[in-house]
């Protein structure tokens, strides 16, 4: 029972650690670079040359992961009641495999979108 109580704050020391090491790295260079003259400009997070939002990559890849997580148990209900393979293998297979596959097509998908903007 009691590892239960340290292991908590410990998660989320580790977290907080984490944060304060990639703000306070961040900061760092960022004076070192106005520091040595350069353009602030390049802190903004503006219009990026036109790169496709953040929002929209993330979107399209959610909607192929479950796209192909719902295809793969309908693939998979298919393979227990027609081909008789075990239902213990079947699922959990085809879900890891059709789950890859639409986040391979939704890579190969935000690549095209980078490359026409």
């Amino acid at each position: 029972m009691g590892s239960e109580v340290i292991i908590i704050p410990i998660i989320f020391g580790v977290i907080l650690a984490i944060a304060y090491l990639y703000f306070s790295t961040r900061n760092k260079e960022r004076l070192a670079l106005i520091e040595k003259g350069a353009d602030a400009s390049i802190f903004v997070r503006g219009k990026r040359g036109g790169a496709t939002p953040l929002g929209k990559i993330i979107l399209l890849n959610l909607a192929l992961l479950l796209m192909g997580i719902g295809t793969a148990i309908f693939v998979a209900s298919i393979f227990v009641h027609s081909l008789g393979v075990k239902q213990e293998v079947a699922y959990p297979g085809t879900i890891f495999l059709l789950a890859g596959v639409g986040l391979m097509v939704g890579f190969n998908m935000t690549n095209k979108l980078d490359k026409e903007n």
